[in-house]
């Protein structure tokens, strides 16, 4: 009987560590919670075509948009956790949760981090009529004139709502805030001078302000980027310390095997590390930064808190 018993007992075991020293032993879906097309599809994508070589199986992006990214990022966190459905995510996870949107889901608990993937800086763009030629000079303008200036986003309390209002709240002006079903449409409204002033990311701005349908003034990281080198970083510009950038990074379902969650950010940095990636990501306007679980999931956290934060001292509406 004990035999039997000890039996009985082992053969879950061995199945289980079958089961894992077998995986990855089908495709791997990385989830996308955004339409096709944008930045955060670009570079799923990207990663996704040469994870799947280190891999030895395919690497498939799924696309389920709505609702800020957030039905995509609840599909993955009810998803198993077997290491078979990822979230390339981005900074909106921060924010949907910062301007308290009902989440039915919680992001510290039913995610988990992989890896970080890469930063991208935004540019402060303004409309060829603002007669500001220099961020100073944009700055002293909205101080001359506060509530004047009006800038566009995508939707009220994404990343270029809060990030365009963390950059006034920190320079002391006032600026009207006109949300936009997209950020394309504000991009329309700015060019035809029906709008003042946007912060959108640098990838997607740079070949409107070098075919000088708008004028760039400053990026927000924390050097110059590649694609727009003749732009000073808004530190460099009047606002010393002022440091901004989308970031993304890869997450699963709570309660993945450690060794699964380990072999990914093991293959993920590696990927990153490869000069053709880093070039391809310089060229969307990002730069890798490789890095482990622990370090998205303190990016993470300090985000919402830097988000949570601005939303109560700065006054921002969000519904």
């Amino acid at each position: 009987m004990r035999i039997l018993a000890a039996v009985t007992v082992a053969l879950p075991l061995l199945f289980s560590a079958r089961a894992q020293a077998a995986w990855p032993d089908k495709p791997i879906k990385i989830v996308v919670p955004f339409a096709p097309g944008g930045s955060n599809d670009i570079m799923a994508r990207l990663i996704a075509s040469k994870l799947g070589p280190r891999m030895s199986t395919s690497v498939v992006v799924e696309n389920k948009g709505g609702s800020g990214g957030t039905i995509g990022t609840e599909y993955v966190a009810r998803s198993r956790p077997d290491g078979y459905t990822l979230l390339f995510a981005s900074t909106s996870i921060t924010t949907n949760l910062a301007t308290s949107k009902v989440l039915r889901y919680d992001l510290e608990k039913d995610l988990e981090p992989i890896g970080t993937i890469a930063t991208s800086p935004f540019a402060v763009v303004v409309a060829n009529g603002v007669p500001a030629k220099t961020f100073k000079e944009f700055v002293d303008l909205a101080r001359a004139k506060p509530g004047s200036i009006n800038y566009g986003s995508a939707g009220v309390g994404g990343i270029n709502h809060l990030g365009t209002a963390l950059l006034a709240h920190e320079a002391g002006i006032t600026l009207t805030h006109i949300p936009y079903k997209g950020i394309s449409l504000a991009f329309t409204d700015l060019a035809g001078g029906e709008l003042q002033m946007l912060l959108p990311t640098v990838a997607s701005s740079v070949q409107q302000i070098r075919d000088g349908r708008m004028r760039g003034l400053a990026v927000t990281g924390a050097k110059r980027s590649p694609l727009l080198p003749e732009l000073p970083t808004v530190s460099e510009a009047g606002l010393p310390g002022f440091e901004l950038e989308a970031w993304f990074g890869l997450l699963g379902p709570a309660g993945m095997p450690a060794e699964v969650v380990e072999r990914l950010n093991h293959e993920l940095n590696a990927v990153l590390q490869s000069e053709e990636v880093r070039k391809m990501l310089e060229h969307e306007g990002a730069t890798p930064t490789p890095g482990g679980p622990d370090v998205l999931g303190k990016l993470i956290s300090s985000e919402i808190v830097r988000w949570k934060n601005l939303i109560k001292e700065a006054n921002i509406k969000v519904q």
